[in-house]
């Protein structure tokens, strides 16, 4: 086993960053020709899952959130707390914290258009995350 913390800048809500080669490389390093890896991401308000990494399908997912968590909705959390970043909270938990992809002969498993993605859900302009890859086999 082998567990590597990636440290990833995000730019605010919205932000979708690849992780793909990052996580192929702590495969690379592990040493593990057939397993799995797990990609999470610390914290409630960023989320990991795999899309295929091209401007349309990106600018269809933020809309998607948009209408599944309206930026205008009234939100408990925001009630309770102040922060504003109800509907961040409520995106992170719809799309989760984290991806497994298998892993043979050292490579991802991935389809050609499936990449390993964190998504920035919170509404400060700047976050640094947390991003631990565990690779078994």
């Amino acid at each position: 086993m082998l567990q590597r913390e990636l440290v990833i800048e995000t730019h605010g809500e919205g932000d979708i960053i690849d992780l793909s080669s990052g996580v192929q490389d702590v495969v690379a390093k592990s040493g593990i020709r057939d397993g799995q890896v797990s990609v999470f991401v610390k914290g409630s308000t960023a989320a990991v899952t795999t899309i295929e990494y091209e401007p349309g399908v990106l600018s269809d997912l933020r809309r998607a959130l948009d209408v599944i968590a309206p930026k205008d909705a009234s939100y408990e959390h925001d009630r309770a707390w102040g922060d504003g970043n109800g509907r961040s909270h409520v995106r992170a938990a719809l799309i989760g914290p984290s991806v497994t992809i298998p892993v043979q002969e050292g490579k991802m498993l991935n389809g050609t258009w499936q990449q390993v993605v964190l998504i920035e859900l919170d509404i400060r302009s700047r976050r640094t995350r947390s991003v631990i890859c565990t690779v078994n086999g």
